[in-house]
């Protein structure tokens, strides 16, 4: 029978009744029940866990981001029994979050094969590929025939989700390649795996880190990688659910910092955390305003002989953040791709484009200034020109700076090997504030002199 679709309110309904059998929950999603999970009380979550059995309960908290809560509320057996029959990382991800005590005494009760393996994925960095490795995956040596692959396939396919993609090792479990179950299935009995073993299929590292290869991983588009050791033995896989998981965080956490946070925030955090996660950034951008209105006041004796100078402050400050921001996206979307040619042309384009946009937004802001100042506010023409090509003349510097700013802080950002998504939004724009600052008011009290 099909998984239902249903409003999760209408599974919630039958799950609280106290009516719900195992036979009609099999019919539903785990997605849909892990949904409707989270909105249990805990008594109920409780004897729905042992309705469903562990087999089926860990598949479901396996889509539940909260499933540790749950799992300390269990008697440490139930709960080991659990984690057991979970994929390997996906236990170790739960574990992550539950106390080392807890921890320790869960493995202990765990099934030796299940803890070796959580205990090899947590003996990796949180950032490295081998944190997220699967050991849910089938292999066969390279020298079988297809006849003796394919019972290798069958012992092993009953305890593994990911049989679209068998790997093949050779005598010292190293990885050679992959074969796709379609080509082993329709292969002749009597010829050897080497006919259709894909030798270019890619691997990774198990110390790679993620955030450097998830867009080359992205761009393969299979539906598993195997993980190797730096020996080529081959470990586990990365599935494509991993890699989409893992892309879509690391997508969240660069909107975060290019928002000026350390960190990625959820609706339902606390004050406290929250706070602790956008201070540090406020901070430092609370010191580099100071330095920008201490920059302002040096120029106080200008202002007082050109008031209407003041006025267009902001026009040139938020021109100056825009064009900044616009070339920062474009420079973090580049160097998320890699591709080292685009690298090189990125800085000339966006000088380029920063000259080209700040001389017509130039030319137009000292039209409309000079027709505003000595058309409507009656200023004296020299006046009104003098601060029209001010303005025109530091919206078109200022343009060109931001632009190169932009580009220029992720690209050093990413050669010293720190992450160019901390070249944030409100910091980049601060800093294109105190450059816009300097380029208006040196300009200003230029002219004046000469005048």
């Amino acid at each position: 029978m099909l998984k239902k679709l249903i409003p999760i309110d209408e599974l919630l309904l039958l799950i609280n009744s106290g009516k719900a059998e195992t036979d009609e929950l099999k019919d539903y999603h785990d997605s849909d029940i892990a949904e409707a999970f989270r909105n249990l009380e805990l008594p109920i979550a409780k004897s729905l866990a042992k309705l469903l059995g562990a087999e089926r309960i860990s598949e479901i908290l396996s889509y539940n981001e909260d499933a540790a809560d749950f799992i300390t509320e269990l008697g440490s057996e139930e709960a080991a029994d659990i984690l057991e029959n979970m994929e390997s990382d996906d236990a170790a991800e739960v574990l992550s979050d539950i106390e080392e005590e807890k921890k320790d005494e869960l493995l202990s009760l765990m099934d030796k094969d299940a803890a070796d393996d959580v205990k090899m994925l947590d003996s990796y960095q949180e950032d490295e590929v081998g944190r997220k490795l699967s050991t849910s995956f089938v292999s066969v040596k390279q020298n079988s025939s297809v006849k003796e692959a394919m019972r290798q396939l069958i012992a092993q396919a009953e305890h593994c989700e990911n049989i679209a993609t068998i790997y093949a090792v050779d005598a010292n479990d190293r990885y050679v390649g992959a074969i796709e179950l379609n080509d082993l299935i329709i292969a002749r009995n009597y010829i050897g795996l080497d006919e259709i073993i894909k030798r270019g299929y890619p691997s990774l590292s198990d110390t790679d880190k993620i955030p450097e290869i998830i867009g080359r991983l992205e761009d393969y588009n299979e539906d598993s990688i195997p993980v190797v050791d730096k020996n080529g033995v081959l470990l586990g896989i990365i599935t494509h659910e991993d890699i989409l998981e893992e892309a879509n965080k690391q997508r969240e956490e660069d909107y975060a910092k290019l928002a000026g946070l350390v960190e990625s925030e959820d609706i339902d955090e606390s004050l406290s955390k929250s706070l602790k996660k956008r201070l540090p950034w406020l901070i430092l951008l609370l010191g580099l305003s100071m330095v920008v209105s201490t920059v302002v006041g040096l120029f106080e004796n200008l202002v007082s002989q050109v008031a209407f100078i003041v006025c267009f402050q902001s026009l040139i400050l938020g021109m100056a953040g825009n064009v900044g921001t616009q070339s920062l996206a474009v420079t973090i979307r580049v160097l998320s791709e890699d591709n080292v040619k685009n690298k090189r042309s990125l800085v000339f384009k966006e000088i380029r484009v920063g000259l080209v946009g700040g001389l017509c937004l130039g030319i137009l802001s000292f039209l409309f200034v000079l027709g505003y100042l000595y058309l409507l506010k009656t200023l004296v023409f020299g006046q009104a020109l003098f601060v029209a090509v001010c303005v025109g003349l530091a919206l078109a510097l200022s343009m060109l700076i931001s632009s190169m700013v932009g580009t220029l802080v992720p690209l050093i950002f990413d050669k010293l090997k720190i992450d160019p998504a901390v070249a944030s939004g409100p910091l980049i724009t601060t800093i294109n504030d105190l450059t816009a600052v300097i380029a208006y008011y040196g300009l200003a009290a230029l002219f004046l002199s000469a005048m």
